[in-house]
């Protein structure tokens, strides 16, 4: 067994090849850059070294630095993890030119999958089934719409050397092809140095199904069954799940058979996924699955087969690259039970998905299900890096019982003030088509509108927030502050609350709904959690939310000034309405009715100066 191991990678990967590298006995090197010097890998690791500035391109992309510091601390090997160098075929050369042992693929093999054309090309004379479409030299535009037409559309243009969805273009109609063609090339040159395409044909209706394939110095090649991944934005992929839902044993043998050979065409060796493409329009069928591509590396998603077979492919990996066979023959390989994995992003889905980044002031995933996470509280959110915060991942004896394990993962997440897609995953997982196994690598795109959810907080939401307020007296700070709780408030209560500088009084009743949040109370804010979302409230300083106040009294949520009255005694409201405006700490705070009704009391007058938690005017029910 290897004794010693640089990981060439950061963040989540790093963690979970240390993790296990731990518990083989193996000595562990971590690299990092500045913006990582004090990241969660680093800390795990027995020796860690510096490798240069915050930049991907002057850090973990140089894999001279890489080898010089695995020379420099006497590591072994090099585990590469993914992303970043760990399909780049010089450097696996230069690896293993340097004396050093290469946990992965031969270079010969990483180049044989890297380009898509080649690939294809070298997969149908070994028999896998390919996507119908053009893979020939002749790149001329002419000769490309020649066979775009001739293949039908929709047709899709990829970039033979892309990923990521880079360099990719569906045409729906013939006379949109040329500047298709042009925009793919000129992206396709400025992301891989590259413009070459290959042309596809589009399905309609498509699946993306992988297998989990691995292969050893000694001639072995073995399946792990295989995972669906269509679930994806931006060819992005979101939730993982294994086994594929709806595949039956005689497809699920000629697919996973399909990567055997694929695998053995290239004499694979170490952990590597072989990717299909299927046309789900009449269910998952053998006839109807055709190879795209092989990622010669571990994927973010092996957790899944890991769960569904007690395997640890990390492990499978160190012993492979040991010179040890596989641990296992295919007949010893099988599937137990279900797990799904999503991919928790910093990210606000309520702003177009744009990248949240910052310090993770709290940080609570819970203590159930798998948690593969490259962070902890107080850890930073960098701005250089993949924003993938960690995985989530549930097992169960069927797929329901792993939808609801995963679920209930999400409901419990708890991230402030770095955004998440939690929220996002949560309905996506409980979405009636999800759990239907109604999947396609269209879901996301097909029911976005009712994915995302509202920024706003309903009247329940809003009810459980004043319930952490109330609940959270002095006695109970101290507990309060060790983390986030679940709890419901005593009835006939009520508390000021406030977003977006509009505060108003919040009734807790026992006849009314109210949504059971987790959260915490920080200073003069609330931040409460519920099914992966997380909502804001502020009040006006700790303490002021004590003053329980019966249905309808609107009180002043910090000392100020009464700048305006907006409404009279006697006058009708509605809820929301604003009802006057307390200025305060250099800003204007609306206070608004809580619900329908008249105003019975108006104890403000404009221009005078209030104490926290005066009484200022009452609103009663209107009658008839």
């Amino acid at each position: 067994m290897i004794s010693s191991l640089l990981i060439a990678n950061r963040g989540e990967i790093a963690c979970r090849v240390i993790r296990t590298a731990r518990e083989l006995g193996v000595r562990t090197v971590a690299v990092y850059s500045d913006a990582d010097a004090k990241a969660l890998h680093v800390r795990m690791a027995d020796e860690a070294v510096h490798i240069g500035p915050s930049q991907a391109r002057e850090s973990y992309l140089v894999g001279e630095k890489i080898i010089a510091a695995a020379k420099q601390t006497g590591a072994e090997a090099i585990h590469p993890g993914y992303g970043f160098l760990s399909e780049n075929a010089d450097f696996a050369l230069a690896v293993i030119d340097a004396g050093l042992i290469w946990v992965g693929p031969k270079p010969d093999s990483i180049r044989a999958m890297g380009l898509k054309d080649a690939a294809k090309t070298l997969m149908a004379q070994a028999g896998v089934p390919v996507t119908p479409g053009y893979l020939g030299q002749d790149q001329s535009p002419d000769r490309l719409k020649r066979e775009a037409d001739a293949i039908g559309y929709p047709v899709l243009i990829k970039a033979v050397a892309g990923g990521g969805g880079k360099g990719m273009r569906r045409v729906d109609r013939a006379e949109d092809f040329i500047d298709a063609l042009e925009s793919c090339r000129r992206e396709a040159a400025s992301s891989f140095g590259n413009d070459v395409v290959l042309l596809e044909k589009w399905i309609e209706s498509p699946r993306h199904i992988e297998v989990q394939v691995f292969g050893d110095s000694h001639g072995n090649v073995v399946h792990l069954f295989e995972r669906d991944c269509s679930l994806q934005r931006r060819h992005q992929k979101v939730i993982e799940e294994a086994p594929a839902p709806g595949m039956d044993e005689a497809t699920r043998k000629a697919v996973c058979s399909a990567a055997v050979r694929a695998a053995q065409a290239v004499t694979y060796e170490g952990a590597g996924t072989v990717e299909f493409i299927a046309d789900a329009s009449d269910g998952l069928r053998a006839d109807r699955i055709w190879f795209m591509e092989m990622n010669t590396r571990l994927q973010v998603e092996h957790t899944v087969t890991e769960e569904i077979t007690g395997e640890d492919l990390v492990e499978w990996q160190l012993r492979v690259a040991s010179g040890e066979p596989l641990p296992k023959c295919q007949e010893e390989l099988s599937i137990t039970g279900h797990a799904i994995e999503a991919r928790l992003y910093a990210e606000d889905p309520a702003k177009g998905f744009l990248p949240s980044v910052g310090r993770l002031e709290h940080f609570d995933l819970g203590q159930d299900g798998r948690i593969d996470t490259g962070v902890e509280e107080g850890d930073a959110i960098s701005s250089f890096y993949d924003p993938m915060i960690a995985k989530l991942i549930a097992h169960g004896e069927t797929r329901d019982d792993a939808i609801a394990g995963l679920a209930d993962l999400l409901d419990e997440a708890e991230v402030w003030p770095v955004r998440t897609n939690a929220g996002f995953l949560f309905n996506a997982l409980l979405h009636p088509d999800f759990a239907a196994g109604r999947l396609g690598t269209g879901f996301i795109e097909q029911h976005l509108e009712e994915l995302v959810p509202d920024a706003e907080p309903d009247e329940a939401i809003w009810r459980g927030a004043a319930s952490i307020a109330l609940a959270l007296d002095e006695e109970e700070q101290a507990l309060a502050d060790l983390g986030g709780f679940r709890l419901n408030a005593p009835p006939a209560a009520s508390v000021a609350l406030g977003r977006g500088g509009e505060f108003r009084t919040v009734s807790l009743d026992s006849e009314q709904e109210m949504a059971a949040v987790s959260g915490f109370r920080d200073g003069d804010r609330v931040v409460a959690f519920y099914e992966g979302q997380a909502y804001e409230f502020a009040l006006a300083a700790r303490g002021s939310v004590g003053a329980r106040a019966g249905d309808g009294v609107i009180i002043a949520p910090m000392p100020g000034k009464i700048s305006s009255i907006d409404v009279a005694p006697g006058e009708r409201v509605a809820k929301g309405q604003r009802l006057l405006t307390l200025e305060a700490m250099k800003m204007e705070h609306g206070l608004v009715a809580p619900f329908d009704g008249v105003v019975a009391e108006l104890d403000a007058k404009a221009g005078a100066q209030v104490g926290e938690g005066a009484v200022l005017a009452r609103v009663e029910p209107a009658q008839g």
